[in-house]
């Protein structure tokens, strides 16, 4: 097996990234992961996730199978000038241990991978997790004002109109 440097996957492009930065975007991060207990929701907010079986882990994983420090999930940010971000999931821990199954993202098995809308990641035999970005267009405080535009037209009033047009 290949060797690779968790650490320097973590830090790359990592020195610029405000870990305190707040999530001033339009955009929400989920995970859904499906695990030997079922589906839990995980609305990602903060900078850095572990994930495994650990009662330790931020995203606790319910499976044998599954390692104890299986993955992390760093954020980073889009642009150098932009509050926008993504997540970066690596394969072990934070300091570079990887897990004794690996990682599959959306069928093939790699160390780290740049998470993209709609992204599979399989931690072993039936835990897996999917991952969305959910962007809202709109700008907060403004509205659209055909969004609030609805007319109700009751079918005797079409009649009414047309008995005045003769």
């Amino acid at each position: 097996m290949a060797r690779y440097d968790t650490k320097q996957i973590l830090i790359n492009n990592y020195s610029s990234t405000n870990l305190s930065m707040a999530a001033e975007t339009n955009e929400n991060h989920l995970l859904i992961i499906e695990d030997d207990q079922g589906r839990k929701e995980f609305s990602l907010e903060h900078p850095v996730y572990s994930i495994g079986r650990d009662r330790e882990c931020n995203i606790r994983l319910m499976s044998q199978f599954v390692s104890r420090r299986h993955a992390t999930l760093v954020r980073l940010p889009r642009d150098q000038n932009s509050h926008s971000y993504y997540y970066r999931i690596v394969d072990g821990d934070a300091k570079g241990k990887p897990s004794s199954n690996g990682l599959m993202i959306n069928g093939r098995k790699i160390p780290a991978h740049d998470l993209r809308n709609e992204d599979e990641i399989v931690f072993g035999p039936q835990v897996r997790a999917i991952y969305y970005l959910l962007r809202n267009t709109q700008r907060l405080g403004q509205t659209d004002s055909s969004e609030y535009d609805i007319t109700l037209i009751n079918p005797g009033m079409a009649e009414e109109l047309e008995d005045v047009g003769e």
